[in-house]
């Protein structure tokens, strides 16, 4: 039995604190393993004395939560290691990204959400076909988010091939990768609109090394 993996995070909430709503969907083919691959990650960290923690991109790059006492050299270190992990791993992934602005209230991002992940299945559908069974993780932080998800997935495939499943990045390193991802991705939209943080800036270096270095390797891993 061929089954795919989908684990899901998201970006900004629908209230006023973010500008944009990013999701990001990351697909992986569970005959390919990433056992060996997490594995040689863990055991980098042991041996560059890093913490084997679960990695978490915005608190990672402000020095919150689980980083907050570490010094910006250590967080990037972490950081680079996760990265080396991840353009190993064996995934596609898709971002759907959103300027809260123009979007209008919370009914119609669902709408929109749900849309844009059922435009995704439609085209990629011989694709998703080929597999007997589609697990999908994720945490179920956002109404919004796990609505789109089963309307989306349900009315695509077949409703007995799709099985949801509760999951958050403290749980699945794949959950962490589309974490990373959703951070690279807002990233990148803010570098396009000249509206990147300092922070951004300290953890990607300029547009120009952002790109070259981070965004333009991550994008080959994009679900065409």
């Amino acid at each position: 039995m061929r089954e795919l993996s989908v684990f899901v995070d998201e970006s900004g909430e629908y209230g006023r604190e973010s500008k944009y709503y990013l999701v990001t969907l990351v697909f992986h083919d569970q005959a390919e393993d990433v056992l060996d691959i997490i594995g040689r990650y863990e055991r980098s960290l042991l041996l560059a004395d890093l913490p084997n923690i679960p990695f978490h991109a915005s608190p990672l790059m402000n020095g919150h939560d689980d980083y907050c006492d570490m010094a910006m050299a250590t967080r990037k270190r972490l950081l680079a290691s996760f990265y080396v992990m991840l353009q190993s791993m064996p995934v596609r992934y898709r971002t759907l990204s959103y300027v809260k602005s123009a979007i209008g209230d919370e009914a119609t991002l669902e709408s929109r959400l749900s849309r844009d992940i059922t435009a995704l299945l439609v085209d990629g559908l011989s694709y998703f076909q080929s597999f007997d069974r589609v697990k999908i993780y994720y945490d179920g932080g956002q109404r919004v988010v796990s609505k789109a998800l089963r309307e989306s997935f349900e009315r695509v495939l077949s409703r007995e091939a799709v099985v949801f499943r509760p999951a958050g990045a403290t749980e699945y390193r794949l959950s962490q990768v589309a974490d990373f991802i959703c951070a690279i991705e807002l990233s990148a939209i803010k570098y396009v609109a000249n509206e990147q943080t300092s922070t951004d800036e300290k953890v990607f270096g300029g547009v120009g090394a952002f790109k070259r270095n981070y965004l333009k390797k991550v994008r080959r891993m994009r679900l065409l």
